[in-house]
């Protein structure tokens, strides 16, 4: 073999890894014991991405656009192709967050818990198990997934929020600049905004809806007496509307309400709660949120409003600002033929280690068993990395 050249023995060993990695699933497949193959695409520090993550992504946002109605099949076809183009992109922000978040010591359990706990007794399932089943049938994974999907997005949010959102400020005197230059934005037709509590009678005998009944008058009395409707509403109500609060989230106006309910919140002042409302399916429990009156909107009705338009254009820059800066100090590959569209400007990701480990390998955990045997495995000392960025963030705060 003196003879040949580098590029020879490059690819010579290149081949060899792939013979190696046939034999290994021929050797599998020989087996009783089927173990699923994956082509990792991208590495981010101690973390891979499949073609099998990427496949997933694409089949669920399909899925959420035409929950959405994009339109006709062309359209949706159009925006799916568009939004595809980015799905590598949002998975390497995922990691990269969830990371940051690891290094930051932020600890979420408490809230996933609670927000597990809370979903589970407004699915009215007492039996874990039969809650757990509950959770695969209403979202295609495994309990164990879902909380880790839970646990990833709090974590997400709140480094967002620490790195980031802290950081934008919209002053009063910035928010009555943009309102005195939009006015036009802020002409209303009148509309009342409300939450709703319903307590179900839905198949129940009379001692039922006698106890529904109660139960109703005794969340009116707790809202009054100032406690959170949204959240008694959130643990209370047997509308669909109670996973947003009760928030009914849209505005009202008078000839879309039928006359008994127009008499009863129309003119009442807001945050005023009604008695409970006898319905056919159950008891009626309506807040006033807000009520807009006919023509300009005074300020102090919009200043939220206007502070949410001011601070998205700021927040979306600083975002990707953040997730850049994350990426210059990540360990990152992605294997030919795939783009990350948040790329770090001049950093190189290629794939450069092909005899270390081959573009096909068996499951996620296998290879995360090998990172953390073999450090070297990534070709870089992660824990420097790690120490690092713990370190520029602890001299950052």
């Amino acid at each position: 073999m003196g003879g040949l050249s580098y590029k020879a023995m490059k690819f010579l060993t290149f081949l060899i890894c792939l013979v190696a990695g046939a034999s290994t699933v021929a050797a599998a497949d020989a087996k009783p014991e089927i173990r699923v193959i994956e082509e990792i695409v991208a590495k981010v520090n101690g973390d891979i991405i499949t073609r099998g993550d990427l496949t997933r992504a694409r089949s669920q946002l399909d899925e959420a656009l035409r929950a959405r109605g994009a339109g006709t099949p062309e359209q949706l076809q159009k925006a799916l192709q568009q939004r595809s183009a980015d799905l590598l992109r949002e998975k390497i922000d995922d990691l990269l967050l969830v990371q940051k978040a690891n290094q930051l010591s932020i600890n979420v359990d408490a809230e996933v818990s609670k927000y597990l706990a809370d979903l589970q007794l407004k699915a009215k399932i007492p039996d874990p198990e039969k809650f757990h089943d509950w959770i695969r049938q209403q979202s295609g994974q495994t309990f164990e997934d879902f909380r880790q999907d839970v646990k990833n997005n709090m974590l997400k949010s709140r480094v967002v929020h620490q790195e980031i959102g802290r950081s934008i400020n919209i002053s009063k005197a910035e928010a009555e600049k943009y309102y005195n230059e939009h006015k036009n934005e802020f002409i209303r037709e009148e509309r009342v905004f409300l939450r709703e509590i319903l307590v179900s009678t839905e198949n129940k005998d009379a001692a039922g809806v006698a106890a529904a009944e109660k139960k109703a008058k005794d969340l009116v009395a707790r809202a009054r007496r100032g406690e959170k409707f949204g959240d008694l509403a959130r643990d209370n109500s047997d509308s669909p509307s109670a996973q947003q609060g009760g928030d009914l989230q849209q505005g009202y106006k008078k000839d879309e309400l039928n006359e008994a309910l127009v008499k009863l919140i129309w003119d009442q002042p807001r945050n005023y709660v009604t008695d409970p409302i006898k319905m056919p399916n159950g008891f009626l429990i309506l807040k006033v949120e807000e009520h807009h009156k006919a023509g300009l909107a005074n300020f102090e009705e919009v200043q939220d409003e206007i502070s949410n338009k001011l601070y998205m254009p700021r927040f979306e820059p600083k975002i990707r600002e953040y997730m850049t800066r994350l990426r210059q100090e990540a360990f990152l590959e992605i294997r030919e033929g795939f783009v990350d569209t948040g790329a770090a400007p001049g950093k190189d990701t290629r794939w450069q280690d092909p005899a270390q480990l081959r573009p096909e390998t068996v499951t996620k955990e296998e290879v995360a068993a090998r990172v953390h045997k073999k450090r070297l495995l990534w070709m870089v000392p992660v824990g420097t990395i790690d120490a690092d960025t713990q370190s520029r963030s602890q001299a950052g705060r």
